[in-house]
């Protein structure tokens, strides 16, 4: 472990296609390219000695580290400072656009700004998830690296013409390049890295380095600039929104779930999935928090992606019904799990997946919460046309066949089907919200028939999904277990917040999920997943906890949980999937279904305090 940052100890930049991660030392520790999901040039973050870093780090070892965005983007400053002096290195990735594009550029500019620093510079490349050996070629004005499938990642140098030369070039066997920079206070200099370059490395002039700088600064304010939240937590609310922003592939608008692969939920253990896709779950969420924030063209840019999915595999069945969970940020549906055997995985976590055989499981929720996020924009004034409108309604007649049978579940277990009751909830959504959507267009659909099936959904989960002897609503028919998927009951209009049943709900999960405000998914002792070890708390269900208890009207409570959680943030305010119990943060970093959940829970939570 102590060769290996910890998760939170990281920040990310990046440019709507693909993103990186740098760690509080300068490390860049995981970039993939031209996309969120491509093979890795930089992975030293699963593997520390065959991933791959791109380095920039004080030679000397005594030095203190601080790390901070710039005011409203999403570039990012790491700070050293040591006795002889202090200096800093910037870190972004200037935005490409919403046209998928293969170059893709890095800028790293580092300067002195008091006394005097050396940093060591340390590019070493690791193509194709390191199993790609490549070639060092230096020139006059830079350097290329050149994998032996034909990519290249070429370095181009920041600096005037006409600058003092500041730098030692060393390489080793491993073609790597090595950079010892000596810099007085006011001096700076820098790199691009550069993926897709068009020519050989040019020399970057500081003035070409500062345009990029100032436009990409603009972009991120700009963009920030339509929030409407003015509530409480303004500041974390709007990092969440730049984070979401920055996992998000801007030619198709889809919402990676992370932009990591195979970070541990257990130190040691095998719960390491890869998140670099999009979840119809997790991204039907961005709708509620994108609008809800003002930002309507990337919740518009989503409903037309989601759209295209449903339309794409109507009447198609199969054992994953009409829609998959999850997807490439493309579309394509082609997510085969392999593993990465020649990697160890971070701090000895093995086995590292790429790819997600969790693709082909059956998810029944996810239909309610795809029908739930179009209503929720046709409400804002996203409107539906007639063709998607006939997709939709073959959907609904294929889950009128198939909603009562047994599914993987939310969670994705891999321990085999059961009856879910979120599941069933969710189906129950589906029909409700498609009945609502064909009355206030007066479209034709099977309403009748949606009806008696929603109806038929209701009674079976109260009949079945509801515990006298626990009084609360379990995980699944016939368990006793409690499930925090299930804090979404009232939010979606199943229940009232004011029901007893649902209180005492409330209740159960208290005593048995949540440890010290945070909460846990379920009791994988309990409720046996297919998995071996444990997992930490759910950062995503302790923000969902907010959520109900301020619908319920217990708004100290959620206050206080709320705030907790905030500690539990990193220094940037981001937030992976898990927290161990030592308040480590766990699994892929950072999460989006985190921030949708912070983002949902602050509005909520932030309404119902005005109300009081």
């Amino acid at each position: 472990m102590d060769d290996y940052p910890l998760i939170e100890n990281h920040g990310l930049i990046g440019d709507l296609q693909t993103a990186a991660l740098v760690t509080t030392e300068g490390v860049v520790d995981w970039f993939c390219s031209p996309r969120f999901d491509s093979p890795s040039v930089f992975g030293a973050l699963l593997d520390r000695e065959k991933g791959g870093h791109c380095t920039v780090r004080p030679a000397h070892r005594m030095h203190a580290t601080k790390q901070l965005y710039l005011p409203d983007t999403a570039i990012l400053v790491t700070r050293f400072m040591t006795e002889a002096g202090a200096g800093e290195v910037l870190d972004f990735m200037p935005v490409t656009g919403t046209t998928a594009t293969s170059r893709h550029r890095l800028v790293r500019l580092v300067r002195c700004v008091r006394g005097s620093m050396t940093f060591q510079v340390d590019i070493a490349p690791r193509f194709g998830y390191g199993r790609k050996k490549h070639q060092l070629h230096i020139t006059p004005h830079g350097a290329v690296f050149a994998a032996e499938d034909g990519t290249e990642l070429t370095v181009h140098p920041i600096r005037e013409p006409d600058d003092q030369r500041l730098v030692d070039v060393l390489t080793d066997r491993d073609a790597d390049l090595h950079l010892s920079l000596v810099l007085e206070a006011g001096q700076q200099r820098g790199l691009i890295l550069e993926w897709g370059a068009e020519g050989p490395p040019v020399e970057v002039r500081l003035d070409a380095y500062q345009r990029l700088f100032d436009e990409t600064a603009a972009f991120w304010r700009t963009w920030l600039a339509q929030s409407r939240y003015t509530g409480r937590w303004r500041e974390v609310v709007e990092r969440s929104a730049i984070t979401l922003k920055l996992m998000t592939f801007a030619p198709s608008g889809a919402v990676v779930a992370a932009p990591t692969t195979a970070l541990p939920e257990q130190l040691g253990g095998e719960r390491n999935w890869d998140y670099r896709f999009t979840w119809i779950r997790d991204a039907s969420f961005s709708v509620y928090a994108l609008l809800g924030l003002g930002f309507t063209e990337e919740a518009r840019a989503f409903i037309l992606w989601l759209s295209d999915r449903v339309k794409e595999r109507v009447g198609s069945g199969g054992n994953t019904g009409p829609l998959n969970i999850m997807y490439a940020v493309d579309g394509s549906s082609e997510l085969n799990e392999q593993l990465l055997d020649h990697w160890e995985g971070y701090a000895g976590s093995a086995p590292v997946r790429i790819g997600n055989g969790a693709a082909t499981q059956l998810q029944l929720d996810i239909y309610g919460e795809a029908l739930d996020s179009i209503y929720f924009a046709h409400r804002h004034g996203f409107h539906v046309g007639y063709g998607g409108w006939t997709s939709m309604r073959a959907d609904l007649d294929w889950l009128a066949d198939h909603w009562d049978q047994a599914d993987e579940g939310i969670w994705e277990t891999r321990g085999g089907r059961q009856d879910f009751t979120y599941g069933r909830v969710m189906s129950w959504v589906a029909f409700d919200r498609a009945v609502r959507l064909a009355e206030s267009k007066g479209w034709p659909a099977a309403s009748g028939r949606w009806r008696a099936e929603r109806d038929a959904v209701y009674e079976q989960v109260m009949s079945k999904g509801w515990s006298e002897e626990r009084q609360a609503f379990v995980q699944h028919y016939g368990s006793d277990v409690l499930d925090s998927s299930l804090l979404r009951m009232a939010t979606v209009g199943f229940l009232t917040p004011n029901d007893p049943m649902w209180a005492s709900t409330l209740d159960a999960m208290e005593r048995e999920l949540v440890s010290d405000s945070l909460v846990y998914r379920y009791n994988p002792d309990a409720s046996p997943d297919g998995l071996r070890g444990s997992e930490g708390t759910f950062s995503l269900c302790t923000f969902m906890y907010v959520d109900a208890l301020a619908r319920a009207g217990r708004t100290t409570r959620a206050r206080l949980v709320f705030e907790k959680m905030m500690g539990y943030a990193n220094h940037l305010g981001l937030f992976s999937e898990e927290i161990d119990p030592t308040g480590r943060q766990l699994g892929n970093f950072p999460q989006a279904f985190t921030h949708l959940a912070l983002i949902d829970s602050a509005l909520t939570l932030n309404e119902a305090l005005d109300r009081r």
